[in-house]
């Protein structure tokens, strides 16, 4: 990646977060604009990624842990239930260039993207 993203300041610790789940390739922590009444970011450590794609053709090992992480925070925080949304590029809501999920939950609508 050519900038360095908040997320990346976030992994290193320079931006202190309350840190729900982390793993050595994987790190969650709520969102600070949150959209649902649970709304979680899983990010891969690796600053390597803009979006899912790159990450999912070079590491899918690493999106696969993101998965199991958002799988286990929504075990504890949403009776299991709960979405998974990567946005990949401007256009599509993506406003951090690091590959992220937000794993949002409670009370969500099919209809609903953030289900506030």
């Amino acid at each position: 990646m050519a900038a360095e993203t908040v997320f990346a300041q976030i992994v290193s610790g320079e931006i202190p977060v309350e840190i729900l789940a982390e793993t050595d390739r994987v790190l969650a922590f709520p969102d600070i604009s949150p959209q649902a009444p649970v709304h979680i970011l899983v990010i891969p450590k690796t600053t390597a990624y803009a979006n899912v794609s790159e990450l999912a053709a070079a590491e899918p090992g690493t999106l696969a842990e993101m998965v199991a992480v958002a799988q286990r925070l929504a075990e504890s925080h949403a009776n299991g239930e709960y979405r998974l949304v990567f946005n990949s590029g401007a256009t599509a809501g993506q406003t951090v260039f690091h590959v992220h999920a937000h794993l949002l939950a409670g009370n969500l609508e099919e209809r609903s993207l953030g289900g506030s």
